[in-house]
């Protein structure tokens, strides 16, 4: 038995294991002799090779995942798949052996309801300001130079706070965009915007409500260096979240 991430896999069902506390997953699709399987929908390119490219991975996400059972793969869905299939796999999904499934059930249990990374959390280095917890997120870490659209990988940065997010949902958000002195103002007040917009979108995406989260542009007005320097001007190219009311202290230690 190995522990990873808040969850245990063990390769018998738990008797022991409420509805809450147990995911017993469908592997009696796509065997040797059954009908391929096709997928579609948007969150399809963002499934591991792994599971695209076999039919048994393919059975394997439509038969877990599709959680609508609209026989589309929506990116929020592939997400719980990859997540899912790299504990299942224990870091080797390129030798998952899926004839195995076939000799017994396995079950994932959770380590408790509404569980988030506390360490992930803190990875994020929250200080505490007057409105609540508060964390930087760095251009680079989110767009290119004067770009609202998300770099690939991203998404992976942000999904711990997501995890705390559907754990928490009392949590109000507030996302704030800024940018650097350089171009007019109409032009870094609308990217800070569509900067802070394009980050809760991404939560959106993650299965956060939409109506959680309050976003602001504030594009050059809220300076936290000097925007003389290189190194000024890229510290002031940010995006600020901040959990309303909550403490840094919740997140530290």
């Amino acid at each position: 038995m190995g522990i990873k991430r808040n969850l245990v896999v063990v390769s018998i069902i738990c008797a022991a294991a409420g509805p809450a506390m147990a995911q017993n997953w469908d592997w009696s699709g796509g065997r040797r002799g059954q009908p391929a399987i096709r997928l579609i929908g948007a969150g399809v390119p963002a499934l591991y090779p792994e599971l695209r490219a076999s039919n048994r991975g393919r059975a394997f996400v439509v038969r877990n995942f599709d959680r609508n059972r609209d026989g589309r793969i929506q990116p929020v869905e592939a997400r719980e798949a990859n997540r899912a299939f790299e504990i299942l796999a224990d870091g080797r999904r390129d030798r998952f052996d899926w004839e195995a499934r076939d000799r017994g059930t396995l079950v994932v249990v959770r380590d408790g309801p509404g569980r988030w990374d506390r360490a992930r959390m803190r990875g994020y280095g929250f200080r505490q300001t007057p409105r609540g917890a508060t964390m930087t997120l760095a251009e680079e870490v989110l767009f290119a130079t004067d770009s609202a659209v998300l770099r690939p990988g991203a998404i992976a940065k942000l999904e711990p706070l997501a995890d705390y997010l559907r754990a928490n949902p009392g949590v109000r958000v507030a996302i704030d965009g800024h940018t650097d002195a350089r171009g007019t103002d109409a032009h870094n007040n609308a990217l800070s915007l569509r900067r802070a917009d394009a980050v809760r979108a991404a939560f959106d995406q993650m299965g956060v409500t939409r109506a959680r989260f309050s976003v602001q542009g504030f594009g050059e007005r809220q300076p936290v260096a000097s925007n003389a320097t290189p190194q000024g001007m890229r510290r002031n190219r940010r995006v600020e979240v901040t959990l309303l009311g909550r403490r840094a202290s919740e997140f530290a230690g």
